[in-house]
């Protein structure tokens, strides 16, 4: 990753959980987006931080809440001495397969004097040019991001997760990362397959350009197959991560994706609905059904896959 130092955790979940209230105490604040997970949402939970929530992607949002903060910290200086300020982003947002915005987002680190820590769960093995995630994609300098974090348990296919950067910030978690501490080891044979699948990710750097092709041939052809139709789709072209949604009321838009689910999976085709403990998340998350994507994927699987997919979404969109 190009980072000073790694610590690597056993549970995927528990990496970012517990990585984010390793820094952020009560009496700091937080900004983080609307559209991160459950695992963040988690962790800044258990910080005890204040959280300022801005719109998802929404830059201008983000600054708008920095200059209030910025306000506060000028009206109380002696309080604003010893407030540490946060922002906290998904690199590739697990719940609709948006890339955040980090180049801007870097902007307003500095202007602010905030510090940032991205989650890499989803763009860690898949976005880059050899799969290092969003600071490889934007050519952000790694030294400059705080923190990154990431689970090994989606492209990587193995358990447990790491977070990296500076010796002192990677380092301080030993200590106070309660998923590091209170926590064994990585499994043996699960540890081995995460460094193998590391290897192949530098060996074998070609997987990554047919992985942006078959992204890009995916989320163009889905976008093609549902003209016409209620269904579309969320997510940015880079990303092996696409969301398609029904656009009606939430009853009628998950007995419609259900449906899809159902059908495409008599026809061969295995797609899986999101699921969420939506009693549990912050916000309300749309219906969504997953298509994920990968380098091996023949052109012959994506045509004759697309096509299934234009042909069963024309027809439960009628019915």
């Amino acid at each position: 990753m190009g980072a000073e130092e790694a610590v690597l955790y056993s549970y995927g979940f528990a990496t970012v959980a517990s990585a984010i209230p390793a820094y952020a105490k009560r009496g700091d604040v937080i900004f983080v987006d609307k559209g991160c997970s459950f695992a963040i949402q988690k962790g800044v939970q258990a910080s005890r931080s204040r959280i300022e929530w801005f719109e998802h992607n929404d830059v201008e949002d983000l600054e708008r809440l920095l200059l209030i903060q910025a306000e506060k910290d000028k009206q109380n200086p002696k309080k604003a001495a010893s407030t540490r300020r946060f922002i906290v982003v998904e690199g590739l947002y697990a719940n609709c397969g948006d890339l955040c915005p980090l180049p801007q987002l870097m902007e307003l680190k500095w202007k602010y004097k905030v510090r940032i820590f991205i989650d890499e769960s989803f763009s860690f093995g898949v976005i880059g040019k050899t799969g290092r995630g969003v600071t490889e994609h934007y050519g952000v300098d790694m030294i400059d991001v705080d923190m990154v974090m990431a689970s090994l348990e989606n492209a990587i296919a193995s358990t447990g997760g790491f977070c990296c950067g500076r010796s002192f910030v990677v380092g301080h978690q030993r200590l106070s990362g309660l998923g590091y501490c209170f926590s064994a080891s990585l499994p043996p044979l699960l540890t081995t397959a995460a460094s193998e699948a590391l290897n192949i990710m530098d060996e074998e750097p070609e997987r990554f350009v047919r992985l942006r092709a078959n992204s890009k041939a995916i989320h163009e052809g889905l976008r093609k197959a549902f003209e016409g139709t209620k269904f579309y789709i969320r997510g940015d072209d880079l990303s092996p991560l696409q969301h398609v949604h029904y656009d009606d009321n939430k009853e009628i838009a998950e007995r419609k994706l259900d449906a899809l689910v159902g059908n495409l999976y008599a026809n061969d085709i295995l797609l899986t609905r999101a699921r969420y403990l939506e009693k549990e998340e912050a916000f309300p998350v749309i219906p969504s059904v997953r298509v994920m994507t990968t380098s091996e994927l023949s052109e012959e699987e994506l045509i004759n896959g697309l096509a299934v997919l234009e042909k069963t979404a024309h027809l439960l969109n009628d019915c």
